[in-house]
């Protein structure tokens, strides 16, 4: 199949169960295969697949794109997908804008690394006290604070979740935020019908630059 870049190739979607990470790629590898995207819950898997990791990977401890040559090459768009997304709502400068992420999973943790070297100030939720404050320690985020009214709100939750917490509510914080981003796109896409919002955008615009930025990974690792 020719691609619209004039490159020629396929794409596949490819299920594989949780745990089965490492054999799925070296067998994926040996039919040919030389690129994968890699979704939830085998990015930590693809992390310990890979023999060599860039900067977003290595920080956040996750890999959503492997390059299949001799070695195992892990890389993170996902952090770039949420800078896409943002920038898409209107916020192409972060600096000094104050950014709250909810969830403490593979998706925020890069989102969080790489929103951070805009300048911008990144806050973390989680509806476990104890990972969220792992992440502040960690990657230098700020805990939740209910009295802040956040430029942007980024959720990594799974679709359904209901982010309600006793003594650490951020109701408030998503229905005052001036941007709101759910991750989840599509039909799975909740968290505006949670909170009835209908101006949280979903997170099309976040596939969308994380998908470029893989694209930009697969072309490079193919040309000579």
């Amino acid at each position: 199949m020719l691609s619209s870049a004039n490159r020629a190739g396929t794409y596949e979607a490819i299920r594989v169960e949780a745990g089965d990470g490492a054999r799925a790629f070296a067998e994926l590898r040996a039919r040919g295969f030389t690129g994968l995207n890699v979704t939830t819950p085998l990015k930590e898997e693809a992390l310990r697949a890979s023999d060599d990791l860039d900067d977003i990977a290595r920080a956040a401890g996750s890999v959503n794109v492997l390059v299949l040559g001799e070695r195992f090459l892990g890389y993170n768009t996902d952090g770039a997908g949420a800078l896409g997304a943002l920038a898409a709502a209107g916020l192409g400068n972060l600096r000094d804008k104050r950014v709250l992420i909810l969830g403490a999973g593979p998706t925020a943790r890069a989102a969080i690394v790489a929103i951070r070297k805009t300048e911008a100030r990144v806050a973390i939720w989680n509806r476990t006290h104890a990972r969220a404050q792992s992440i502040v320690e960690a990657h230098g985020a700020e805990p939740f604070d209910r009295h802040v009214t956040y430029d942007a709100i980024l959720s990594t939750l799974s679709p359904g979740a209901t982010p309600h917490d006793v003594g650490l509510d951020v109701t408030h914080a998503i229905t005052t935020a001036a941007n709101v981003i759910d991750a989840n796109y599509g039909s799975r896409s909740t968290l505006a019908a949670t909170f009835n919002r209908p101006s949280i955008t979903d997170g099309f615009e976040m596939l969308h630059a994380s998908a470029r930025a893989s694209y930009a990974i697969f072309a490079a690792a193919r040309t000579p």
